[in-house]
C-alpha cells in the first residue's frame, strides 16, 4: 500500500482507492472494528436507564485497510485518540442499538474517506490551464505595450523630434 503520495501515479492510485471506498455503500464491515455498548445519557425516560443503546466503534489507524497516506490527516481529526492511536466514534442518535452501530460505521467511513481524499493532490483542470495561459498572454502583451510606450517617450526626448532651443 502507498505510504506517501509522491508521484502522479501514487495520486492516481489513491484516487482510485478513494473512488472504490466511496462507492462501498458507505459501510465498513463490523468485523474490522471493535464494538462496545453502554447506556445513553440524558433525557429519554426509563428506556435509557435500562437498555445499552449507545454504540461505540473503535479502530486502530494502523489497521491494514486504512490507507497509509491518510494517517497524518486522521491524526488531526477530532475522533482520533492519541493514547490508543485509534479512531473513536460514538452514536446515541437512535433508540436502537443496531441503528446506532450503523450510524457509527457511516461516521467512520466518512472520516476515513475525507482524510484519504484530502491528502490527494489534484492537478489543474483543462479550463484552469487555458485561463492561466490566456492571462499570461495578456500580461505579456500589456508589458510589451508599456515598453513600446516608454521607448517612444525616450525617443522623443533624444533630439529626433525633440525640442527646438
Amino acid at each position: 500500500m502507498i505510504s506517501e503520495l509522491v508521484s502522479e501515479k501514487d495520486n492516481k492510485d489513491a484516487s482510485e482507492w478513494v473512488e472504490r471506498f466511496g462507492s462501498t455503500e458507505k459501510r465498513i464491515p463490523k468485523e474490522l472494528v471493535e464494538l462496545s455498548f453502554s447506556r445513553s445519557s440524558g433525557p429519554g425516560g426509563q428506556n435509557v436507564n435500562k437498555v445499552n443503546t449507545k454504540a461505540t466503534v473503535r479502530c486502530s489507524i494502523n489497521d491494514y485497510w486504512i490507507p497509509r497516506w491518510a494517517i497524518p490527516a486522521l491524526k488531526k481529526n477530532p475522533h482520533y485518540v492519541e493514547s490508543t492511536k485509534s479512531l473513536l466514534v460514538t452514536s446515541t442518535v437512535h433508540r436502537s442499538q443496531l441503528q446506532n452501530v450503523e450510524e457509527c460505521l457511516r461516521k467512520l467511513h466518512s472520516v476515513i474517506l475525507s482524510a484519504a481524499s484530502s491528502a490527494i493532490q489534484k492537478g489543474p483542470s483543462e479550463a484552469q490551464v487555458k485561463k492561466v495561459e490566456g492571462l499570461v498572454k495578456a500580461e505579456k502583451a500589456r508589458r510589451k505595450m508599456d515598453k513600446m510606450k516608454r521607448s517612444s517617450v525616450k525617443q522623443s526626448r533624444s533630439g529626433r523630434g525633440g525640442f527646438d532651443f
